[in-house]
């Protein structure tokens, strides 16, 4: 090779190696330009992201650690802190039509038998209704509260379009029981009917929901209550039953209870009259519980100052073409104790006249029965109050008289609570209560009665249970004092149904010293063996508050005690025999 040739080579390579270089070089410069271009659409779309979240979105960052730690609905618990409702992280079962896209078909296996396979997990579902939504195009919840165990059976049914999105749930770890003192959370998060609807701004508030809710409620008394009226409620074939346990110097009430009853768990479920509350928004004449309150207005006003005097009881009073006859002749005559033992609506309405309608409407008005019951609750029957004149609106004599054995007016068992709470407290009625209260700081409420009164219808209650028509009630060592109530039911063309009664006991213990309230109603119960085949409170109402009693009282501080009673020694000489119902 000659050096011709060499310099050719030598410059041809060196002309290769500075095209290899600058190549590199571009290539070098191309990707820090594409890395710079990555950098600053990353940037750009961050940018983007805060902007949105700044202006269209609730940032997580402006939740403070505090507010996320808290539960999304705060927590209601009984009086001694047992948990009644809270909220958990639970599955929802999400149907997606558009699982397979578009085009494709939802269902592995047909709606028919994915519905049918739905109804194995989920009993209480409606079948029609599931299947119309899984035959449907459009999304849709089909169950809105699913535990994991089930989540897991309908994987294994194998349908993608049955998907599973997490969602805060309201958990009643007690079911049914107290139910309608707690309402229930629907899917949307919203509270209904009871305490949940009270409550529904302080149990969302990030600055209280963290601090649970104490309600008055303790719940070894309300399942003490249902047990007890569900008992009843199939021994006699009642269609509904209705109680409360009330604290007569605080209204607090212990227990409340309306059945049949509802699950709030199964917020999917329709709960129809379920929900519908007995005790505080059903108007009922509670017949013969109301002879003590119009005694005790008696009593109070010096109308009635001797219980030793007797009226004529044999045959029925002719009030301006009405006849108002007891259940069968208990006696030629009969004093204040033995009417009230034996129940006579005869004596009672003797008793009522004397002491005149403007003195018994304003007892009546005094306890609250002229206005819806005092209570949180936002279902709140209005009671059926008489009309008065229509001049001066004072009751007419025959008014008087009716009102003064219960009939005629019309409240809720809350009511007559109350009523009873206040006859047998010293005379002083006070509101009833959702909420725990410290004895201390009990509203002072106001007088219906003299502390003289009080002390004399303890007595009479307690005689009433002892010798009269409230036997059943008689609790060993409790000391139970009430009343016997057994009214028919208002019938077409303004008359009554004589084969539909609502059955009621109104009593109170220990009556030496009053604690608490219990009412037992029954809504239309049936004779049947269980009772003897009687259908009168003093066969299936009295003894539900028999059994009650026992059950609640050790645990609310009331210890049987065989040694101890109210004296009515200067009242026993005062009855003879009769009967009643």
């Amino acid at each position: 090779m000659n050096a011709l040739t060499a310099s050719a080579a030598i410059a041809s390579g060196r002309v290769k190696l500075a095209n290899v270089r600058q190549r590199s070089l571009v290539e070098a410069k191309m990707r820090v330009l594409i890395v710079a271009f990555l950098f600053l659409f990353a940037g750009v779309a961050a940018f983007v992201r805060i902007l949105q979240l700044g202006f269209f979105e609730d940032a997580p960052e402006r939740r403070s650690l505090a507010e996320a730690l808290l539960p999304p609905r705060g927590e209601i618990t009984d009086r001694n802190g047992v948990p009644l409702a809270r909220a958990f992280p639970a599955y929802a079962l999400w149907y997606n039509p558009k699982a397979f896209g578009a085009s494709g078909q939802p269902l592995v296996k047909s709606p028919e038998e994915v519905a049918s396979a739905l109804m194995q997990i989920f009993p209480d579902a409606d079948y029609n209704d599931l299947l119309r939504r899984l035959k449907s195009d459009k999304p849709s919840y089909l169950i809105r509260r699913v535990m994991p165990e089930e989540a897991n059976r309908i994987f294994a049914l194998g349908e993608p379009a049955l998907e599973f999105p997490r969602e805060n749930q309201r958990y009643y770890p007690q079911g049914s029981l107290g139910a309608h003192v707690l309402g229930y959370v629907d899917g949307e998060g919203k509270g209904h009917v009871g305490m949940e609807q009270v409550l529904e701004k302080q149990l969302l508030d990030p600055a209280q929901r963290g601090q649970p809710v104490s309600l008055s409620i303790d719940m070894r008394a309300q399942g003490a209550l249902e047990d007890e009226l569900g008992r009843g409620m199939m021994e006699t074939e009642a269609k509904g039953a209705a109680g409360v346990v009330l604290d007569v110097d605080t209204g607090e009430i212990v227990a409340l209870a309306s059945l049949p009853s509802f699950n709030p768990n199964r917020s999917d479920m329709a709960y129809n009259d379920l929900v519908f509350n007995k005790v505080t928004n059903q108007v009922y004449e509670l017949g013969s519980t109301f002879k003590p309150l119009s005694v005790a207005a008696a009593i109070d006003a010096g109308a009635v100052t001797d219980l030793s005097v007797r009226y004529p009881a044999n045959r029925p009073l002719e009030i301006g073409g009405f006849r108002i006859r007891d259940s069968h002749t208990l006696g030629a005559s009969l004093n204040v104790p033995e009417a009230l033992i034996h129940s006579s609506n005869i004596v009672t309405a003797q008793v009522a006249d004397k002491l005149g309608g403007p003195g018994l409407k304003k007892t009546m008005a005094a306890l609250g029965m002229n206005e819806r019951p005092y209570i949180e609750l936002p279902a709140r029957g209005f009671p059926l109050w008489p009309r008065g004149h229509e001049k001066t609106g004072e009751w007419a004599r025959i008014t008087t008289m009716t009102v003064s054995y219960g009939h005629g007016i019309a409240v809720t068992p809350l009511h007559l609570a109350a009523a009873y709470a206040a006859m047998v407290n010293g005379g002083v009625w006070r509101p009833a209560t959702l909420f725990k209260v410290d004895p201390a700081k009990a509203p002072a409420g106001r007088r219906v009665f003299k502390a003289s009164t009080s002390a004399r219808m303890r007595q009479l209650l307690r005689m009433i249970v002892v010798d009269g028509t409230g036997k059943t009630a008689n609790a060993p060592g409790f000391r139970v004092g009430g009343k016997t109530g057994s009214a028919e039911k208002p019938g077409g063309k303004g008359g009554y149904n004589r084969t539909s009664l609502v059955a009621t006991f109104a009593a109170a213990f220990p009556m030496d010293k009053p604690r608490y309230v219990v009412i037992a109603m029954l809504d239309e119960p049936k004779g049947t063996a269980a009772t003897s085949y009687q259908r009168t409170a003093a066969w299936n109402a009295a003894p539900i508050v028999g059994r009650v009693v026992p059950r609640i009282g050790p645990f609310l501080g009331v210890v049987p005690d065989d040694t101890r009673d109210i004296d009515i020694s200067d009242l026993s000489p005062l009855v003879g025999k009769g009967g009643g119902e």
